[in-house]
């Protein structure tokens, strides 16, 4: 019996499909997903989400959000996420200069402005991470 997972951000809907396995960065943990899980509400953390579907295994940067499981479904609603292909290593490398530049000028950031900050070069680590996996 499969899962269905659907991993939506407030811009669109990045994955939705049938899969048998996914583990979900928490800020709890990491947490394994099987078919019969028990209904779960948790916070997704900055990190690498992993789906596997058949023999392959697809890989995910997720930052911030929650995930619902709830019978054999698995909802995760992230404030970004984006599949292994679509990263763009130069660009997230660029972005994530631009952002511990901007946090070591910064003197007088807003807490917001600085934790936003703080947010995108952490996410885009994971990017990296998730990325530069196979090399």
């Amino acid at each position: 019996m499969p899962l269905l997972l659907e991993i939506v951000t407030p811009d669109a809907r990045v994955y939705s499909d049938t899969i048998d396995t996914v583990v979900v960065p928490t800020v709890e943990g990491e947490v394994g997903i099987l078919p019969g899980h028990i209904p779960l509400l948790t916070q997704v953390e900055h990190g690498e989400l992993r789906v596997t579907k058949g023999n392959a295994t697809f890989f995910l940067a997720v930052s911030g959000g929650f995930a619902e499981i709830s019978g054999d479904r698995v909802n995760v609603l992230a404030e970004h996420a984006i599949s292994e292909e679509k990263i763009d290593e130069k660009a997230v490398e660029a972005a994530m200069k631009r952002a511990e530049q901007e946090l070591a000028a910064a003197k007088h950031l807003d807490p917001q402005e600085y934790e936003h900050l703080q947010s995108l070069v952490r996410y885009s680590g994971v990017q990296l991470a998730v990325k530069r996996r196979r090399r």
